[in-house]
């Protein structure tokens, strides 16, 4: 992976930016930072963690030197392009020159700010180029009739002392002193500052950016701005009621002192739209199959004490994931995608299996490629290490685009079933739900036995109900009785 970084001075103090890790993403927050000034750093060293709406990553340095300056602290969103990290790549030359905080370019200068800095082209990021510099300058706004000084350019209006003087001669009293200006952030005239990703913030929370005192260098509104003026106000504790009060209602709490906020951010939030999107979009439609799954059970207890299956993850999901890769190669046409702009169905000879897997930033589907073609010890080694990896938040956003159908193991949670919402792009989903032991009719005698049942969703445009049934009967039939793995497969 190739990342740039940008210079200052002779080369020496190097500003490390914010790659776009993702396909097109714009943002990312500090998860995590492996780094302090004064450390020593290597070429391909991990120095932080970041999360993107996709997934959390590491973030490697692409040069050699010690660790100059921090420019974010963790918890942090920061856009792509800006500059998180400047780095020393001579620390023998005697001591660095001293590192500037990330600049707002000319584009984004607040008004009234001129910026004196020389264009310098496109700067290169991750996948592919942020946008060139402007040329010009921006002038400050003009004055509006009426308003002080300081609200046009953001600088305290001063009081003139001989206008005070005079004025105190005329009105026969001694002139006071000049009043200090306040320490708040001036009223700002015209459209309030702030970047783009902080309007959207604002729109989504329903802030007016006009109420907010911008806390940024040169009057910028910033996340942190927003989200304190969403956070509810603090509740002010109430004198002590004189004696003869009468006393408070029983039974009254305050509401809002039992509740808390907390911005819907990254994964969760990529997860939330997405799943929006694929309710009202693909038509769903979800069927049920009970089915008994005694002899699979039995089956996975065979292979656990396998050779072939040692050291590799071996439970009921790995056999219900090849017995719906089995079933789909039965029937190929559910392995397709609706593309809305064509106006075509798009069917694929591969098959991506995503497998959802809850993590502590949300629900996350990574994928297994081509699953289709592996066999059941390579199944079992992809899908412990996919669960693995998801767990630990190290999932990459390749291994989270690109899937074809979807299995959601809501048996762990000792879950019947359910109906699971499509992953966007993809044409079903099957729900695990729990194995449990209940009444059966089995050769004619009721036996306990091992039941679960299993949910198909799946996207109607593609799927008819004859084909979706015929897939999930078709998977139930194999987990019934597996052998089918080998006279099907």
């Amino acid at each position: 992976m190739t990342m740039t970084a940008s210079t200052t001075g002779a080369q020496r103090i190097r500003e490390f930016k914010m790659p776009d890790v993702g396909e097109g993403l714009t943002e990312a927050e500090i998860l995590k930072w492996y780094v302090q000034p004064g450390d020593t750093v290597t070429d391909g060293q991990v120095i932080c963690e970041v999360e993107t709406a996709k997934a959390a990553v590491e973030l490697p340095i692409p040069y050699d030197g010690v660790v100059h300056a921090l420019h974010f602290d963790e918890g942090v969103t920061v856009d792509v392009g800006t500059a998180i990290i400047a780095v020393d790549t001579d620390p023998g030359a005697g001591p660095a020159p001293e590192s500037a905080a990330p600049a707002v370019d000319a584009t984004s200068a607040p008004a009234g700010v001129e910026t004196d800095a020389e264009p310098q082209g496109r700067q290169a990021v991750l996948v592919g180029y942020g946008a060139a510099p402007a040329s010009t300058k921006r002038r400050a706004r003009k004055p509006q009739p009426g308003a002080p000084v300081g609200a046009q350019t953001g600088v305290p209006a001063q009081p003139e002392p001989v206008n005070a003087m005079v004025q105190a001669e005329l009105n026969g009293r001694p002139a006071a002193a000049a009043p200090v200006a306040p320490i708040a952030p001036a009223p700002q005239a015209g459209r309030p500052l702030a970047k783009p990703p902080v309007r959207k913030l604002a729109k989504d929370l329903g802030i007016d950016l006009a109420t907010i005192a911008p806390t940024g260098p040169g009057g910028i509104i910033t996340r942190e701005d927003v989200h304190a003026a969403a956070a509810p106000a603090p509740s002010v504790a109430a004198a002590p009621a004189p004696a003869a009060a009468a006393p408070a209602e029983v039974g009254v709490v305050d509401a809002a002192a039992r509740e808390r906020r907390v911005p819907v951010k990254g994964v969760r939030k990529a997860t939330a739209q997405a799943m929006v999107n694929s309710a009202f979009t693909a038509p769903h439609v979800t069927e049920f199959i009970t089915v008994d799954v005694t002899r699979t059970m039995k089956l996975v207890q065979q292979l656990k004490q396998d050779p072939d299956m040692a050291g590799l993850r071996v439970n009921p999901l790995l056999l219900v994931a090849k017995a719906l890769l089995v079933a789909i190669k039965r029937h190929p046409e559910v392995n397709a995608a609706w593309d809305e702009a064509n106006q075509e169905i798009v069917y694929k000879d591969y098959i991506n299996l995503g497998i959802a897997a809850a993590t502590p930033r949300g629900l996350i589907v990574p994928n297994i490629k081509d699953a289709g073609v592996k066999t059941l010890p390579q199944l079992a080694a992809e899908l412990g290490e996919l669960v693995s990896t998801a767990r630990e938040g190290k999932t990459s956003p390749a291994a989270m685009s690109g899937g074809t159908v979807t299995i959601t193991n809501v048996g762990v949670f000792g879950v019947d079933t359910g109906t699971p919402i499509l992953n966007p792009g993809e044409s079903a989903i099957l729900a695990f739900g729990a194995v449990k032991l209940q009444p059966w009719v089995h050769k004619g005698q009721v036996k306990a036995r091992q039941v679960t049942t299993l949910a198909l969703s799946f996207d109607h445009r593609l799927i008819d109900g004859e084909l979706g049934s015929k897939l999930l009967a078709d998977v139930a039939a194999i987990l019934e009785h597996p052998k089918r793995l080998i006279t099907w497969g």
